[in-house]
């Protein structure tokens, strides 16, 4: 085997090596379903958005009265949970 091919398939290794390592080290709620966090439960709301009067992250805003499972219509889905969520799982995560 020449050097030039050895160089190249050392270079095609390194990157599939690195290709699949972004993948393994993908957070668990990458593969689906609901995140199960809770925005409560983060040391801070993505983008500090909680002081702002419109954000969904400021609990006493325009957004977080009609944060989804507080409504009376969502209290009987025991599955009801918003995206925002999926927000607070993400910055948990950074």
């Amino acid at each position: 085997m020449t050097i030039l091919k050895r160089a190249a398939l050392a270079v095609a290794s390194a990157a599939l090596v690195a290709a699949t390592g972004g993948i393994a080290a993908a957070p668990a709620f990458a593969s689906g379903g609901q995140p199960n966090q809770s925005c409560e439960d983060q040391p801070s709301r993505p983008g500090q958005a909680e002081s702002a009067p419109g954000s969904a992250f400021d609990p006493a805003g325009t957004a977080g009265t009609h944060y989804a499972g507080q409504q009376p219509q969502n209290s009987t889905n025991a599955h009801s949970v918003s995206q925002y969520d999926v927000a607070c799982a993400q910055v948990s995560s950074h």
